[in-house]
């Protein structure tokens, strides 16, 4: 606790992430998509169909259209604010329309971007009902929505698990690989070596030291969670094993890091490489659900992901049947590394 760097990178900056990313992704709704529009159907009066075409689009309350004025380039006046998301009403459009005539609406849109294939549905949906009802037509087929969740889960209940995933890999990971490398390079592993202390009671302290860590700093998630954003937890026992088991692994990860590098700036570079990629693959921040399948057989491979799968089966599933899964997997590769960091630990260099 002497070091204020070591408590801020541990117990107060994964609670500023949470409030960070709590207040970007729990806030609810961002309103309607802006599209802009250009109706060049002159038809005067409300018998304008190009105008009851995009009133109807307005009306979805998923949509704000606003008009462009027919004397602007189109394409450039989307470029000029910094959007893709536009619809041109033709000039024949009132006039085809009645009298049943092949016609067209021109959509820009950007098929990479989700939001705008959301606006892209949206105006097919309305085209559909337009034809519908151009061929005096009766709606048969409909959809009714019904939730496949026994409760609808926020962003925050995830992110928890996720955040206290990230603090049992990045606390012990970033102290035990800079620890481990200066000790071996100041010889202050050779002076413990003179001392009562064992290099078994030396690994045991720094996992005892992380587990208290992370359990304060999953303390203090938690309470933020439900008080700052209603976050929705369950508080079980078989949270326990996962705040053991996961600084067990992190701190022997860290340890062998540290102790197979030459120096402390290769260490520091491996330490970076090993714990970046499993901070943002495993699910941390992000379900890996949305990522490409490729990338989903990579995020298996990191240790991270069972651990953050696990939370997340405890507090935000209640699966304990997976939980015991992910904890099993964890604890073999806990042991297999723990086991490798004490055969290459030693007090003394050869």
């Amino acid at each position: 606790m002497r070091s204020r760097e070591g408590v801020f990178f541990s117990l107060v900056f994964p609670v500023i992430l949470m409030l960070i990313f709590g207040a970007i992704f729990s806030g609810g709704s961002t309103g309607p998509q802006r599209l802009y529009a250009q109706n060049l159907d002159t038809t005067p009066g409300p018998g304008n169909v190009g105008t009851v075409f995009l009133g109807v689009l307005n009306q979805t309350s998923a949509l704000q259209v606003v008009l462009v004025p027919n004397g602007q380039n189109f394409t450039q006046y989307l470029s000029s604010h910094s959007s893709s998301d536009g619809i041109v009403i033709p000039a024949n459009f009132t006039s085809d329309y009645l009298g049943r005539r092949p016609v067209n609406v021109t959509e820009y849109w950007n098929p990479t971007a989700s939001t705008d294939q959301e606006v892209f549905g949206i105006v097919s949906g309305v085209v559909n009902a337009f034809n519908l009802q151009a061929a005096h037509g009766t709606a048969i087929l409909g959809v009714h929505t019904q939730s496949a969740t026994l409760k609808n889960y926020k962003y925050i209940d995830f992110l928890i698990p996720g955040l206290v995933g990230f603090s049992i890999l990045t606390a012990p990971m970033f102290a035990l690989v800079n620890i481990s490398s200066q000790y071996k390079r100041d010889k202050l592993f050779k002076q413990l070596s003179l001392t009562p202390l064992t290099r078994g009671e030396w690994l045991l302290s720094k996992v005892i030291w992380y587990v208290m860590i992370t359990i304060l700093s999953f303390i203090l998630m938690t309470v933020v969670g439900i008080y700052a954003f209603g976050a929705t937890v369950a508080l079980s026992l078989y949270l326990i094993p996962f705040l053991l088991i996961g600084p067990f692994l992190f701190v022997s990860l860290g340890m062998l890091v540290g102790t197979a590098s030459n120096s402390p700036d290769s260490a520091a570079v491996v330490g970076n490489l090993v714990t970046f990629p499993m901070m943002f693959l495993s699910g941390t921040f992000f379900p890996i659900s949305i990522m490409p399948m490729w990338l989903q057989t990579v995020a298996h491979v990191f240790p991270l992901f069972y651990v953050v799968e696990g939370l997340n089966n405890v507090m935000t599933y209640r699966n304990f049947g997976p939980a015991t899964i992910d904890l099993a997997v964890i604890f073999v590769i806990a042991i297999v590394i723990f086991g490798l960091a004490v055969r290459l630990f030693k007090w003394r260099e050869d």
